[in-house]
């Protein structure tokens, strides 16, 4: 593989893991397709396989635990799924009123306000959004931590090929 052509795959994983900061793109997606295609594009060979089989766990445990670890800690905070559902729907809604930064706020106002009538108490319902914010927060950082760890293991894939 060329210079240019490791500089572009170097780039577009930059691009997947600016994705999963900023949800424009599906990042952690675009970092396993360039490894994808950094391991096709020389013919693979046995090391490269075995790179894209870790890569492909790393994807595989960082898009699960976007999904299950809010869920969960949300769940534990007494947060029901239709909360969860609604402050979903209200940060798509957010994310095009008021680009990027909508999608927090839009996120956060809808689940507040949904614990707000279901609760009927401020203090409860900022406390459950509170709770569902740090779950975001946690399935976020694992996310980008999945992110990083697929990048190193194709810099080092790289690296013995």
């Amino acid at each position: 593989m060329s210079g240019v052509e490791l500089f572009a795959v170097a780039l577009v994983m930059a691009l997947g893991l600016v994705g999963v900061l900023v949800p424009v793109l599906p990042g952690l997606l675009v970092v396993w397709g360039a490894a994808v295609w950094w391991t096709i594009a020389d013919g693979g060979g046995a090391a490269r396989w075995l790179v894209l089989a870790v890569i492909s766990a790393l994807f595989v445990v960082g898009s699960l635990a976007k999904y299950v670890l809010p869920g969960r800690a949300a769940s534990a905070a007494g947060a029901p799924f239709g909360t969860m559902l609604v402050g979903a729907v209200c940060a798509v809604i957010g994310f095009f009123v008021v680009p990027v930064v909508g999608l927090l706020v839009g996120g956060l106002a809808g689940i507040y306000l949904a614990e707000l009538a279901r609760l009927r108490d401020p203090g409860q319902a900022a406390a459950s959004t509170w709770a569902a914010t740090l779950a975001f927060g946690v399935g976020l950082l694992v996310e980008i931590c999945a992110g990083l760890a697929m990048v190193l293991a194709w810099g080092v894939g790289e690296l013995i090929t």
